[in-house]
């Protein structure tokens, strides 16, 4: 975080593990897709604010991790990015309109 001006740290572990655990509940129970899980790590993050700083900021990169790790990449611009991100984080957007947005800008390796 400080590489990028912000406050490093976790705040509260509780709250980060908790993050984690969201996909692993929609898997029991839903069929989700790689998008539902993407945005389930990202809204967890943006909403439980367990880090002291750049709570947005690890949220959508964890949307870029997981959809690497599964093969697909985000193909959006960074003022796309950022305002969907926001609006996630301002709940104006829920995760399923932002799996949905994840559908609409996903693309295989």
């Amino acid at each position: 975080m400080a590489e990028h001006c912000g406050a490093s740290g976790l705040r509260d572990k509780g709250l980060f593990d908790s993050a984690l655990a969201r996909p692993v509940n929609l898997a029991i129970c839903e069929e989700p897709d790689v998008a539902n899980f993407a945005a389930s790590y990202s809204v967890g993050l943006a909403k439980n604010h367990a880090f002291v700083d750049g709570n947005k900021r690890a949220a959508f990169l964890s949307i870029g991790l997981f959809l690497l790790v599964n093969g697909f990449r985000l193909k959006a611009t960074q003022a796309e990015a950022t305002l969907t991100i926001l609006d996630v984080a301002a709940a104006v957007m829920d995760e399923a309109a932002l799996a949905q947005w994840i559908r609409d800008h996903i693309q295989a390796r």
